[in-house]
Order: C-alpha cells, then sequence, then structure tokens
C-alpha cells in the first residue's frame, strides 16, 4: 500500500481505536462500508483491522484522554537509559522507585479513564496495562507504539532484550515519533494530517511498513552484550535492595503488632479477672438481698402482729375501765 493509502487507513484506525470497546465491530464495519464507495482496496484494509485487548484498549484510552501521562513515563524512560548506559547503579535504584511509584499511579489513571468510557478493568487487565506502561518506560519503540492509541495487545520488557512489537500496533508504518512529548490532547479527528514516514528525511525512512523500522530518531547503539548485562544486573540489585527494605519494614510492622497483641491479651485477662471478682461480688450481694427482703418480711409481718396485739389489749383496758364505772 502507498503511503498516502496508510495516511488514510491510519486515520480511520485513530477513530476506530478511540471509540467503545464495545463499538468496535460495528465502527469497523461502518468505516469499511463508506470507504468502499471510494477506495476498495482501503476498505479491505478497514476490514482486516483486529479488534484490541482490552487492556491494549486501556492504554489506548490512557493515550487518548490522558497523554501527560505517557509523557512523564517517556522522560523517566529516558533518564532510567542514561543510568543504564553509564552503569550509575545508585541512581537506578532511585529511579526504580521513582518508576514504581510512577506506574501504579499511571494505571490507576488508566483504570478510572476505562471506567470513564464504559468499561471496568480487572485486577489481572490492570497488571497487562502496568507490564505495557513498563515497556515503555525500557524501549523507544514501545513508547512509540503506546502514543499511537492503536495498540492491538499489551507489551513486556525484560530489561535486556528489545521489546517485541511484532503485530502490536494497528498500521505500523505511521507512528508518532518516539523522541517527542505526546500531544496535549486527544487524537487528531480523521482528515487531519498526521506525521508519517513520508515527513522523515530520506536517510530515515523505512523500506517497509514494520514497526521495527518507524523511528523517527535514530537509536543510540546498543551497549555491548557485557555492558546491558552489568545494567541489567545493577536494577536487579537496585530491586533487591528495595525489596529487601520493604521487608524489613514489614518485619518492623510485624514485631510491633505481636507486641501490641501481647499487651491487649495480659489486658484482657486482667479484665476477666477483674469480671470473675465482681460477678462473685454481685452474686453475694444478691444473697444478702435476698436474705433481707426475706427477714425485712418476717419483721413486717411481726410489727402487724404486735400492733394488733397492742389494739387487742388497748380494747380490753377501755372494757375493764368502763366496767367499774
Amino acid at each position: 500500500m502507498a503511503c498516502m493509502e496508510d495516511e488514510a487507513l491510519a486515520a480511520i484506525a485513530d477513530e476506530l481505536y478511540a471509540g467503545p470497546m464495545e463499538d468496535f465491530v460495528a465502527a469497523r464495519a461502518s468505516a469499511a462500508k463508506n470507504a468502499a464507495g471510494t477506495d476498495k482496496e482501503l476498505a479491505a484494509a478497514v476490514r482486516s483491522l483486529p479488534k484490541p485487548s482490552v487492556a491494549a484498549w486501556a492504554v489506548n484510552m490512557l493515550a487518548l484522554h490522558q497523554p501527560e501521562v505517557l509523557a512523564q513515563l517517556m522522560e523517566l524512560g529516558g533518564r532510567m537509559r542514561e543510568a543504564q548506559a553509564s552503569l550509575d547503579a545508585a541512581t537506578l535504584r532511585e529511579l526504580g522507585r521513582e518508576r514504581r511509584t510512577m506506574l501504579s499511579a499511571a494505571v490507576d489513571t488508566a483504570r478510572s479513564v476505562a471506567e470513564k468510557q464504559g468499561r471496568a478493568i480487572s485486577d489481572a487487565m490492570a497488571g497487562d496495562v502496568e507490564d505495557t506502561l513498563r515497556a515503555l518506560t525500557a524501549d523507544e519503540g514501545a513508547a512509540a507504539a503506546v502514543r499511537s492509541g492503536r495498540l492491538l495487545k499489551t507489551l513486556s520488557a525484560d530489561g535486556v532484550n528489545s521489546v517485541d512489537l511484532d503485530g502490536v500496533v494497528a498500521v505500523p508504518s505511521v507512528l508518532p515519533s518516539a523522541a517527542a512529548a505526546p500531544p496535549a490532547g486527544p487524537a487528531a479527528p480523521a482528515g487531519k494530517k498526521t506525521r508519517t514516514t513520508a515527513d522523515m528525511p530520506q536517510e530515515r525512512r523505512p523500506d517497509k511498513p514494520r514497526l521495527q523500522a518507524v523511528r523517527q530518531t535514530p537509536r543510540t547503539a546498543s551497549p555491548p552484550a557485557l555492558d546491558k548485562a552489568k545494567a541489567a544486573l545493577a536494577e536487579a540489585q537496585a530491586a533487591e535492595a528495595e525489596a529487601a527494605r520493604a521487608a524489613q519494614e514489614l518485619q518492623d510492622q510485624a514485631d510491633e503488632t505481636r507486641t501490641e497483641i501481647a499487651e491487649l491479651v495480659e489486658e484482657a485477662r486482667e479484665l476477666r479477672a477483674r469480671l470473675k471478682s465482681t460477678e462473685e461480688q454481685v452474686e453475694r450481694s444478691r444473697k444478702l438481698l435476698a436474705a433481707t427482703t426475706a427477714e425485712a418480711k418476717q419483721a413486717m409481718r411481726a410489727a402487724d402482729k404486735a400492733e394488733r396485739t397492742a389494739m387487742l389489749a388497748q380494747e380490753r383496758v377501755l372494757r375493764l375501765g368502763n366496767t367499774r364505772t
């Protein structure tokens, strides 16, 4: 396909991959039908555009609605590659911590954007999104693929080898530059000119539409295998140190929790002892109340009897007194 046809296909793809996940098939069929009226070959190419995975779609939504998140990760990736090239283990440790924080925030943003577009992202999909964004920081080609907003499947990076970009993006012959900052707003609508391989200097044009050949800025020479391995080792050691620190913090927290549990158990034992003593005192008081109540009743009966006896005696005295008179 000629370059202009690539641009036309890319413009249609931009609209398709920017839409809701559930509407992709219907939108693709409609776009192919519209293209068939003027260009049968373009229509066939539109019909062949693959539907993205849900996780890849979520990354596309992030690229479309929050491009500044990708810009920050790309800038961090550049600093990490510089530190790897200079075998700066201390800087790599610091940047590794920064990347973990940024990736966590970026994944949260991607989930939020996807939900606003009508699709929730599972924890497993969120993990794939994180792997893809990590690959963006490790490889300029991966950054270009993610920035395109036409990702078909998620990416992964091992920190040593280049990211496998075969078949991961639609219309790979038309991609944004990995070195340029992402746009501030949503992707350009259909019909708006997009920078393509035709705009590149002749010496940097790709011979065929393969993702590996569309970088618009020259890649720096890869360091020897030993240097790359050392850089990977330094990053791994930095990650190990960070993991050890986190594990020690958790261990300290566990020790504190065990101490708190022991104190609470002792307090509970004391409370149970006090409760038992109080319950025994309550039982004694109940028995005393019962005995006192019984005695009070008996005393009342005796008082009533004494009162009647006194009244009878008084009546007898009165009768005797009347008789003498």
